[in-house]
């Protein structure tokens, strides 16, 4: 019977440590199975990534994986015990990914996913739910679920949002493995680095996120997710009223000037609806 887990259960499934800078590191720790996702992961990991969301010391979330694979994607004895259970749990156990992508995507916290292995399927869906990826350049890829007779059904709305609708027709059918330089080329990633130079190179982009306004950092997370979903058009002025709220907020990391927003109106202003 599909149940949902204790997310104390297994604290082994995801570490978490967080530094003196606010700097949260949650590292999937399941690495005699490729770091792939069971019914304790997917409610350890959501349950963490809501805490350290609400969490107002916490500045960036880092997203990495012990071993030599980020994530296998679900794990093969969980999915034999996947196809005993009815379709209301089935259903369950898609809602709680489902929940666990969600949750990552639309934390208010910046997140790197540190991709030190191959990441397959669900595995490729958490590198797209983060605002950035960085990548050994030894890392592979694959939506693999076709060949286990399954779509990447929760996974598709973040991933074609990374690599386009085009992309996703060829390796969401063709289910092949592809590589660092690829990934990148396609968008799946930001940077891809020799594993000597992987912890360097995240370190870099920490330090350029920690110096921009948490407040501000949220709200411009916000308005991305805002503006993918609409045309452009004059109704897009009025996004610019969160912005000038910010920029009321105070701090030199908020503050934008105001000239900025009546100049955004008035390039609008002249589209027609």
């Amino acid at each position: 019977m599909s149940s949902a887990a204790d997310p104390n259960m297994n604290p082994q499934s995801v570490q978490l440590s967080v530094d003196s800078r606010g700097v949260a590191r949650l590292t999937l720790d399941r690495p005699n199975v490729h770091n792939a996702f069971d019914d304790q992961l997917i409610a350890e990991l959501t349950h963490k990534l809501r805490h350290l969301d609400h969490d107002p010391a916490v500045r960036v979330v880092v997203l990495a994986a012990k071993g030599k694979s980020f994530s296998a994607g679900a794990d093969l004895n969980w999915m034999q015990r996947v196809a005993r259970y009815s379709e209301a749990e089935n259903i369950r156990d898609a809602v709680a990914l489902a929940s666990l992508m969600r949750a990552l995507d639309t934390m208010t916290k910046p997140t790197i996913a540190r991709v030190q292995g191959p990441a397959f399927g669900g595995g490729v869906g958490l590198v797209a739910c983060c605002d950035i990826a960085v990548a050994s350049v030894r890392a592979t890829f694959s939506l693999s679920e076709v060949r286990l007779g399954l779509i990447p059904a929760v996974i598709s709305p973040y991933v074609i949002a990374a690599i386009g609708s085009r992309n996703a027709r060829r390796y969401f059918l063709s289910a092949e493995r592809f590589g660092a330089s690829e990934a990148l080329r396609i968008g799946l990633i930001h940077s891809a680095v020799e594993d000597s130079e992987l912890d360097g190179a995240l370190e870099v982009i920490v330090d350029e996120l920690r110096k921009g306004g948490p407040r501000a950092i949220a709200a411009a997370k916000d308005l991305i997710a805002h503006v993918v979903r609409r045309p452009i058009d004059q109704s897009l002025a009025e996004l610019f009223e969160p912005s000038a709220r910010i920029a009321g907020s105070g701090g030199p990391t908020n503050a934008i000037p105001a000239r900025m927003h009546s100049c955004a109106k008035s390039a609008f202003s002249d589209r027609k609806p």
